[in-house]
C-alpha cells in the first residue's frame, strides 16, 4: 500500500461520516413565519381604533410560532402624509394631509422570555397630551428564534 493510498483511506474515514451527518438536522430547521393574532376579544388596538392624547392604553395581542418565539416590537408613527403600511383590508376615515409639528413616535422592542410557542403580549403605553392629533400607524412585529418575522400594520387615530 502506498502513502497516497493510505491518505485517501484516512480522508475517507474522516470526511465521509462528517458529510453524512450534515444533512440530519434539516428536519428541525424552522422555516415557518410566526403569527400575530389581533382577532381575539380584548386585543387592542385593532384597525381604525381611536386613542386619546394624555391617556394611556394597554396594547394586547397574541403571538405564536411552530418552534419558539423570540421578540416583538411596536412602532407608532404619524401618517399625516397618508403613506401606507396597512396589512388590513378595512380602510379608515382619514383626516386631511398635514405637516407634523409635534408627532407622537414610539419604538419599543421586547424579548419574549423562555422561547414559548405562544405568548399573550400586554404593554401599557402612555400617550402624551401635547402631541399632534390625527392619523397614525401602529406597527406590530414578531420575530421567532430562527429570525423569521411577521408584521401587522394598523391605521389608528389619536385625538
Amino acid at each position: 500500500m502506498t502513502i497516497k493510498m493510505v491518505k485517501k483511506i484516512i480522508s475517507a474515514i474522516v470526511f465521509i461520516p462528517l458529510a453524512l451527518s450534515c444533512g440530519k438536522d434539516n428536519d428541525t430547521v424552522d422555516t415557518v413565519y410566526p403569527s400575530i393574532d389581533i382577532s381575539s376579544s380584548g386585543t387592542f388596538p385593532v384597525q381604525c381604533s381611536t386613542i386619546r392624547r394624555g391617556e394611556s392604553f394597554v396594547f394586547k395581542a397574541s403571538f405564536s410560532d411552530n418552534v419558539a418565539l423570540g421578540s416583538y416590537g411596536l412602532d407608532i408613527h404619524h401618517n399625516f402624509d397618508h403613506h401606507t403600511h396597512s396589512t388590513e383590508v378595512e380602510e379608515c376615515d382619514m383626516g386631511p394631509v398635514k405637516d407634523p409639528e409635534n408627532p407622537f413616535v414610539l419604538i419599543k422592542s421586547v424579548d419574549i422570555p423562555d422561547s414559548p410557542k405562544r405568548y399573550d403580549a400586554a404593554m401599557e403605553i402612555e400617550v402624551p397630551a401635547d402631541i399632534d392629533p390625527g392619523d397614525y400607524h401602529f406597527m406590530i412585529r414578531v420575530t421567532d428564534k430562527a429570525g423569521w418575522q411577521t408584521m401587522k400594520g394598523l391605521s389608528i387615530k389619536i385625538q
